[in-house]
């Protein structure tokens, strides 16, 4: 289990020095905001396409060869980053780094493979302690190696960092990773039919259960997605912040983050339940985005940010335990190739859409609308309860 969370952990500190820096880096070649969010979502759409064969693959083959194939081409895809001449080839890398994101439901089905159902969203808090923390240090080193000089940003030190921690990832995965998925249950799955797999994908889907627990999942993420594409450029606006200022508060709230993922979350768990968790982050996740546009100092910004942190890590491994208790064993890498999907489903659209909003309606919309997202979200959690497919 450490060295899975030391996997992800590097991988996403890889993930996270790039974050701060991109929409600076799209606006290097003339992007507008809309362009520049497309950019954020160039990689979630990319990765939705391929996150349920990534999911299907791993059931098959096991989750190792997935991780490791997966950390080679997302560390190719940052140095094609660092060379990028021009917004298109800008996109181009984004792309292949989504398409090469099978790490990421691998090691959530990883985890799930060595966890007991009574420890799972402890396991699952874990991984995302490792994302919490992936972004304390990424953002951080992101934002010392681009420099805050908006004039002088240095766009090609930090996508080749990214590069080295991907790479340094993949090796520690080669030498110290071992399988955790079970050959019999690797041969269950071989053993079915290319219609069979299909059908059991479309038949997974659609279960009550899952498909609240997606739905719910999509949600959650478009919201904060949408938060991530636009902050950089409200805070540009309204405190002329570049990127080491961004890349400071992002790993801040990579603290608390890991914080409540690695020590609250299963506690949490085990004395509420999942649903209660997840309730209980959108409230967060509504009041604090609320808050945002309303900032007028640094320090409000802070309170609002931690608020939607506390409420964000909270919500996201109460709905990947609670997806993945849904499932038997050989199910796990499908059932979390296809919340990756919705994940990342949600991680294009809204950085797509609050692009939108954000240039036509302006710089504070898209956390007004995020506010009233999670607000019918929690209120259609309940009357999910009320009219039959129990949310529980």
């Amino acid at each position: 289990m450490f060295i899975l969370f030391v996997i992800v952990f590097i991988n996403l500190v890889g993930f996270g020095v790039i974050i701060p820096l991109l929409p600076f880096y799209a606006e290097h070649y003339g992007a507008s905001p809309d362009q520049v969010t497309l950019l954020m979502a160039a990689y979630s759409f990319a990765q939705f396409v391929t996150a349920p064969i990534w999911g299907r693959l791993s059931d098959k083959h096991g989750r190792r060869p997935i991780l490791l194939i997966s950390l080679a081409g997302t560390a190719v895809a940052y140095v094609w980053l660092a060379l990028a001449p021009n917004l298109t080839s800008l996109y181009l890398a984004r792309a292949l780094a989504g398409l090469m994101a099978g790490s990421i439901s691998s090691a959530f089905a990883y985890m799930a493979d060595i966890t007991t159902e009574k420890e799972r969203a402890k396991g699952m808090g874990l991984i995302g302690a490792a994302f919490g923390l992936g972004f304390i240090a990424g953002p951080a080193i992101g934002g010392i190696l681009a420099g805050g000089d908006l004039a002088n940003t240095n766009f090609t030190l930090p996508p080749y960092a990214a590069a080295g921690f991907s790479m340094a990832a993949f090796l520690l995965a080669i030498f110290s990773l071992k399988e955790s998925l079970p050959a019999e249950l690797r041969t269950i799955v071989s053993r079915r039919t290319s219609p069979e797999r299909w059908a059991q994908l479309i038949e997974t889907m659609f279960r009550p259960n899952v498909l609240i627990t997606l739905i719910l999942t999509f949600m959650a993420i478009f919201v904060f997605a949408s938060l991530e594409a636009t902050f950089a450029m409200w805070t540009e606006r309204t405190f002329g912040w570049g990127v080491a200022q961004n890349g400071y508060v992002f790993a801040c709230t990579g603290i608390l983050s890991a914080i409540v993922q690695g020590i609250l979350v299963g506690p949490m768990s085990q004395k509420w339940g999942e649903p209660l968790l997840i309730r209980q982050g959108f409230i967060a996740l509504c009041l604090g985005l609320l808050i945002i546009p309303l900032a007028n100092s640094v320090e409000l910004l802070l309170i609002a940010m931690a608020i939607v942190t506390y409420g964000f890590s909270l919500a996201s491994p109460a709905l990947s335990s609670h997806l993945s208790l849904q499932v038997a064993a050989e199910e796990q890498g499908i059932i979390f190739g296809i919340g990756r999907s919705a994940s990342t489903l949600a991680r294009a659209l809204g950085p797509a859409g609050s692009g939108y909003v954000f240039a036509f309606l302006g710089k504070d919309w898209p956390f007004f609308i995020g506010a009233i997202l999670m607000l019918l979200v929690l209120i259609l959690s309940f009357i999910v309860n009320k009219f039959g497919d129990k949310f529980e």
